[in-house]
C-alpha cells in the first residue's frame, strides 16, 4: 500500500527540512517545492493528499496557490495546512485552509497534527 502524497511548498530551507521529516514520520510520502511557479506546475500534474503551504513564496504567492487549489475540482479532497509567520493573514485571507499554524512550529507538534490527516 502506497503512502499518501504531501507537498511541502516552502522557500526557507531549514523549514523544509523540519516539515519534510515531520510529514514523513507521520506516514506521508513527501515532496518539497521551494518556488510558487514550480508548485503551480506540480499541482497541475498530481493530486496530493495534503499541501503544507507557506504564504510568502517566490514567483507565485501561497495565497494565490491556496485560491487555485480551492477552485480546482481535482483537488477538492486535498487538505491544505498553511504555516505562516504572518499573523495578519490568518483571519481574513485563509478561509480556504483546513488548518493554519503560526511559525515557529515544532517538529513533534507538526508530526502529531499531520497524523490526523491520514
Amino acid at each position: 500500500m502506497s503512502k499518501p502524497l504531501a507537498l511541502v511548498i516552502e522557500d526557507h530551507e531549514d523549514h523544509t527540512i523540519i516539515f519534510d521529516n515531520a510529514l514523513a514520520m507521520a506516514g506521508f510520502e513527501t515532496e518539497v517545492i521551494m518556488d510558487g511557479a514550480l508548485a503551480q506546475k506540480r499541482l497541475s500534474e498530481t493530486v496530493p493528499a495534503v499541501v503544507v503551504l507557506d504564504l510568502h513564496l517566490p514567483k507565485v504567492s501561497g495565497q494565490t496557490l491556496l485560491d487555485q487549489i480551492r477552485s480546482d475540482a481535482r483537488l477538492a479532497e486535498t487538505k491544505v495546512v498553511v504555516i505562516t509567520a504572518d499573523e495578519a493573514f490568518v483571519e481574513d485571507k485563509l478561509r480556504g485552509a483546513d488548518l493554519v499554524l503560526i511559525k515557529p512550529v515544532s517538529f513533534s507538534y507538526l508530526r502529531s497534527v499531520m497524523k490526523d490527516f491520514l
